[in-house]
């Protein structure tokens, strides 16, 4: 399975409404849509999805925060966001009326990893 040729079939689709009501997907399904957006990693239960860079600086952090912030609205699909010490910067996805993940989760990770981000240059 080629990761850019199925990470782009998800960033073509789009986040739909998710009021709860479907079932979550089970750790083989999260697992088989992960791979599809491998720089994220699946919680130990299964119920998440997490993705972590280190920012060139504090800006760097929040512009990338707000590019995504932007795109979660657009998707009516809205991650957790975290920026600890200025510029470590984490997401984190799932479902919320289901408390666990849904395709939604992959295909916005999918769309996040397409957003352009400074990270910090390796020493």
């Amino acid at each position: 399975m080629n990761t850019e040729t199925t990470s782009v079939a998800l960033t073509a689709k789009r986040c739909v409404p998710c009021e709860g009501g479907v079932p979550k997907l089970d750790r083989a399904q999260a697992e088989a849509l992960r791979a599809q957006t491998p720089n994220w990693t699946l919680s130990e239960d299964g119920r998440k999805i997490r993705r972590e860079w280190v920012v060139r600086n504090f800006m760097a952090g929040m512009d990338f925060l707000n590019k995504v912030a932007a795109l979660a609205e657009e998707e009516g699909h809205h991650p957790d966001l975290h920026l600890v010490g200025y510029r470590h910067l984490a997401i984190e996805i799932w479902t919320h009326a289901i408390d666990g993940l849904s395709e939604n989760d992959f295909i916005l990770a999918a769309k996040i990893d397409a957003l352009p981000i400074e990270t910090r240059k390796s020493a």
